[in-house]
C-alpha cells in the first residue's frame, strides 16, 4: 500500500478580536490542535468520507467511545478522546443532509455546538472540515460562508476557543473559505 504525504498548506490567516483564523488545504487527520471536528452522522457511526479517515488514523478507540455516546441529533456535536490523532479529542458534530429542510439553521447549529462543545471543555484550538459537504450533499458555496460567519461570530464572545482552523483536503473547499477569510479583510 503506497502512503501519500499531504502537504499542510496554510492559505490563509486572519485575526478576528485577537483570536487567530487560518485557511488550510490539507489532511484534517494531521492536524496539531487540541480538538478536530467530525462531520459525523447522528449513528455517530464512522464508516466513510472525514468521519472514516478520523478513525482510521485515530483507532477504533474513537468508534468505540462514540458507540457509548449513541445518538446525536442534527444541529448537536459529542466529544471523545483523539486516540491515536495528534489532536487531543474528537468533536463529532451532526450537519443536516442537503435536501431535509431548514438545511441552513442546522448548519449554523451544528458549527456552533462544535465550537461550544470545544469552549465547555476549555480547549483553545480546533479545526474544522467544511461539515455536511461531503455525502450530506450540502453545495459547498453555500456551506462555507454559514460554518466560517458562524465561527466568526462565536470568537467574538468569551471563549477558551481563541485559535480556529479550516482545514480541508480539496482545493475548491479550501479555496472558498480563503475568499471569505479575504472579506474579512477588505
Amino acid at each position: 500500500m503506497i502512503e501519500w504525504e499531504i502537504i499542510m498548506e496554510i492559505l490563509r490567516e486572519i485575526k478576528i478580536d485577537n483570536k487567530m483564523l487560518k485557511v488550510i488545504k490539507g489532511d484534517l487527520t494531521e492536524e496539531n490542535v487540541d480538538a478536530i471536528v467530525n462531520a459525523a452522522n447522528s449513528q455517530l457511526q464512522h464508516g466513510g468520507g472525514v468521519a472514516g479517515a478520523i478513525v482510521r488514523k485515530g483507532g477504533r478507540i474513537i468508534q468505540e467511545e462514540s458507540n457509548k455516546i449513541g445518538y446525536v441529533p442534527v444541529g448537536k456535536a459529542a466529544i471523545t478522546t483523539g486516540g491515536k490523532l495528534k489532536a487531543k479529542y474528537v468533536i463529532h458534530t451532526v450537519g443536516p443532509v442537503w435536501g431535509e429542510g431548514d438545511e441552513e439553521k442546522k448548519l449554523e447549529s451544528a458549527v456552533r455546538s462544535a465550537l461550544e462543545v470545544a469552549a465547555e471543555h476549555n480547549l483553545k484550538s480546533v479545526s474544522l472540515p467544511a461539515i455536511s459537504s461531503g455525502i450530506f450533499g450540502f453545495p459547498k458555496e453555500k456551506a462555507v460562508p454559514i460554518i466560517f460567519n458562524t465561527t466568526v461570530d462565536f470568537l467574538k464572545k468569551e471563549t477558551s476557543v481563541i485559535e480556529v482552523h479550516f482545514c480541508n483536503i480539496d482545493g475548491l473547499t479550501s479555496s472558498l473559505f480563503a475568499e471569505e477569510a479575504d472579506k474579512r479583510q477588505s
